[in-house]
């Protein structure tokens, strides 16, 4: 049968495939836009499939929060160029992902997030659509949701390369704009963990180590050596890895924990953090 071109426009319009494709589409179902629709979301399947295996070194981080303030929902989407991840389709994607889990559960978010149903789709449907419409491989590499009875505060950086989100409870006036100045750090400085209690051991015994070496390197005995490693972890890779060790940003005669705290009308305590990055 005669495919028009009003029937291939509407197929176009209802699922973002390319006109070619939509054309083909409608002309193996017979017309039939249902039996369409199937055939383009196997080839988007397909189409997925073929490119899972190429490198995403491009994307969108991004944190949402929800109206009442109270929960916040991260993901990372990438690309492999960012001629995609600049796409206001790509965009709208990540939207669509971080809005649509907002109402889903924190263990399924946080664990495989690509069962979850947002609007009738799982997000592997969502993400495969994506991967159909923009020709590369894309990939949903983070997903996180985090819930509080404190404030919250999110900063999404302006590439789009890292996104932070930092909580805080107690009774400060100003609770939401404590959060947000501590997200903006953790983004700006690159923060791993909030406190030095959360640093694994390995991790500390492994800068220790390197330390160490470092120092005997420089000429100095195994006793001192070890002193020096000790004051340069607690100087250098606390001070650049831990959140509330870290110099504020403003006023690096300060900690963040202790800038933060100044700043608050009234008590706060920052109770967690979660900074997200493309390629991390």
């Amino acid at each position: 049968m005669a495919i028009s071109a009003s029937d291939v426009k509407r197929l176009r319009e209802e699922t973002d495939a390319p006109m070619m494709e939509c054309k083909v589409a409608l002309e193996e179902a017979g017309g039939d836009f249902e039996k369409a629709k199937a055939i383009l979301r196997e080839k988007g399947q397909s189409a997925a499939a073929k490119r899972s295996g190429r490198s995403t070194s491009e994307g969108v981080a991004k944190f949402v929060v929800s109206a009442d303030g109270k929960t916040a929902v991260g993901v990372v989407l990438e690309s492999e160029t960012d001629f995609v991840s600049n796409n206001d389709g790509f965009r709208k994607l990540v939207d669509t992902l971080a809005n649509g889990l907002l109402s889903a559960p924190a263990d399924a978010v946080n664990g495989d997030v690509n069962n979850v149903s947002i609007d009738g789709k799982t997000v592997a449907e969502l993400v495969t659509e994506g991967v159909a419409l923009f020709r590369e491989n894309i990939q949903l590499t983070q997903a996180v949701k985090l819930e509080t009875d404190g404030a919250i505060g999110v900063y999404n950086h302006h590439t789009g390369k890292q996104a932070a989100v930092v909580m805080v409870s107690g009774d400060a006036a100003n609770a939401g704009e404590v959060a947000t100045k501590g997200a903006i750090q953790a983004v700006a400085m690159g923060a791993t963990y909030l406190t030095k209690a959360e640093v694994p051991q390995d991790i500390i015994a492994q800068e220790m180590e390197l330390e160490t070496q470092r120092a005997i390197n420089d000429g100095k005995p195994a006793e001192m050596a070890a002193k020096i490693a000790e004051g340069r972890v607690n100087k250098e890779f606390f001070k650049s890895q831990v959140l509330l060790e870290q110099p504020f940003l403003e006023d690096e005669s300060k900690s963040t924990a202790q800038f933060l705290k100044e700043m608050a009308q009234g008590t706060a305590e920052v109770t967690g953090f979660k900074r997200l990055t493309v390629g991390g």
